[in-house]
């Protein structure tokens, strides 16, 4: 996409790594509240299909100078997604109203150019069909479908959650364009619990987010790259700053992933 789409709401994120413990507690209500169904092999990382995955930065030095910090990526959201640009089915696209990227599975043909074009690795190929163990397909979240084997997966913002958010609005006379603070908030940010995650319109003064991406410590991942991401990460940290726009005049740490 050669501009940024112009929208009346712009959903998007601030995680505060400095509140961020690695627990992973994201993780695990992302998979629940959206049918991901239990890894066939969990100790296979090349065939894992997490949508939100933390992963562990240092700082890399000796001990007693030794910093670590914890960093939860979801999708970005790009406001210029290149995943966008190279489907060539528009099995995903950047036309959501609140500038969520969308991506359709019924339309996805597994050609994986998307994931090879996002540089936050952000999407997921899935190579099994969904199995449920025991009772646990009783449980799943009803306005998510499940996806086959065969095609690409990635966070949606909890999509079905702002729908139910508008009906409801719509129910109670209020505008559903101009929702208040917390009526929608995706199940990370819900389960988080040192609040260290937080959802809303950036685009509105109201909701907290807005305040919280316009601070002086805001930064977004590999943000030179142009890709306008709608997910911003707050720290007081510099090291923490600048790992997150990859400076390679950095000297050499380590940035494993969990889980």
């Amino acid at each position: 996409m050669s501009e940024i789409m112009d929208f009346r709401i712009r959903w998007g994120m601030v995680i505060d790594l400095d509140k961020c413990t690695g627990c992973g507690a994201c993780m695990v209500a992302c998979q629940a509240e959206n049918n991901i169904a239990p890894q066939v092999d969990a100790s296979n990382k090349l065939r894992s299909l997490n949508w939100l995955v933390v992963y562990r930065l240092s700082n890399g030095r000796a001990f007693p100078d030794h910093e670590v910090a914890y960093l939860p990526r979801p999708c970005m959201q790009c406001g210029k997604p290149s995943c966008v640009s190279v489907c060539p089915v528009i099995a995903t696209d950047k036309r959501e109203e609140g500038g969520i990227v969308s991506q359709i599975p019924p339309r996805c043909i597994g050609c994986r150019y998307c994931m090879a074009s996002c540089p936050y690795h952000a999407r997921y190929f899935n190579w099994y069909d969904p199995k449920w163990p025991g009772d646990l397909g009783r449980a799943l979240t009803p306005d998510v479908s499940t996806r086959p084997r065969g095609v690409v997966e990635k966070c949606t913002f909890c999509h079905h959650r702002w729908q139910k958010a508008k009906d409801e609005a719509i129910a109670n006379g209020r505008d559903p364009w101009d929702l208040p603070d917390g009526a929608y908030v995706t199940s990370c940010a819900e389960a988080c619990p040192n609040g260290a995650i937080t959802f809303g319109d950036l685009k509105n003064p109201k909701h907290k987010v807005h305040e919280l991406s316009q601070s002086p410590y805001a930064f977004r991942l590999l943000e030179r790259l142009g890709t306008d991401p709608q997910v911003y990460y707050l720290s007081r940290r510099e090291w923490v700053r600048r790992k997150g726009d990859n400076y390679l005049e950095d000297e050499p740490t380590a940035g494993t992933r969990r889980g």
